[in-house]
C-alpha cells in the first residue's frame, strides 16, 4: 500500500490528490475496479483486444 507523508503547511486536498495519483500509478485502483464484479474470460479478452486496438490507433 503506497504511503505519503503530509508536508509541513500542505493542504489536505493536495495530499489526497498525491495519494490518489500514487495509487493510480501503482495500479491499485485498476485492480479494485477489476475485482468489483466477475468478468467472463470472453469479456476479458474482448476488453483487452479493444484496449490494444485503441492504443494501436492512437500511435
Amino acid at each position: 500500500m503506497p504511503k505519503i507523508e503530509i508536508r509541513k503547511q500542505e493542504d489536505l486536498g493536495k495530499a489526497l490528490r498525491r495519494l490518489k495519483r500514487k495509487l493510480e500509478e501503482d495500479g491499485v485502483l485498476q485492480n479494485l475496479k477489476e475485482r468489483e464484479h466477475y468478468e467472463k474470460p470472453s469479456e476479458k479478452k474482448r476488453r483487452k483486444r479493444k484496449c490494444l486496438q485503441k492504443r494501436k490507433n492512437k500511435g
